[in-house]
């Protein structure tokens, strides 16, 4: 089922998620929904707040030909996507990446964010079995994008003074059109 994208504004964006104490059948259609909803608006993650929700869940889908480099999309190869992520932290990052981020809740914009190259997440999955994932380039940064989600914290807050200014406009658009908060 095709869930609703919260847009920026929505003060649900800026809270915290909660942990899940189990993966119940409920929150497994929650992931498959939000699964169906990402691929719906062609995007490569979606967090639980993104749709109105508070649980620590993030899905990823990280096509591999979207992997630029030949050596990551192979390190990357035996991560099973759409990875879905309940109760997930970040155990170590390394080294460093810059690239350009966009994100569902911003529809048409987006800006450089620098992010580790590297990350080892550690998360339950959609069965609720613990696992160990290490990823690199843009999976390792699509996980850190929808953990900061989960954080309540939102990509326009890692970009410089002159790309926020830039922007500013459009955000204090957007954030009147869906409730104001920012």
């Amino acid at each position: 089922m095709l869930l609703p994208i919260v847009k920026y504004g929505d003060k649900v964006l800026r809270e915290k998620s909660k942990p899940v104490s189990s993966v119940t059948p409920a929150l497994r259609k929650l992931a498959e929904d939000m699964i169906e909803t990402m691929h719906a608006a062609e995007g490569v993650g979606l967090a639980a707040q993104q749709v109105g929700r508070r649980e620590a869940l993030f899905v990823v889908d990280v096509p591999p030909d979207c992997m630029k480099d030949p050596e990551v999309r192979a390190f990357n190869a035996p991560i099973r996507m759409p990875l879905v992520a309940f109760n997930p932290t970040i155990v170590s990052s390394e080294g460093s990446q810059r690239d350009s981020e966009g994100c569902l809740s911003f529809p048409g914009m987006s800006g450089h964010v620098t992010r580790p190259f590297e990350v080892i997440l550690s998360c339950l999955d959609i069965d609720g079995n613990p696992q160990v994932i290490n990823a690199r380039g843009l999976l390792a940064r699509a996980i850190l994008h929808e953990l900061d989600h989960l954080n309540g914290v939102l990509y326009v807050d890692h970009l410089s003074a002159v790309e926020k200014l830039t922007m500013s406009g459009k955000l204090k658009k957007l954030a009147k059109a869906n409730g104001g908060a920012r």
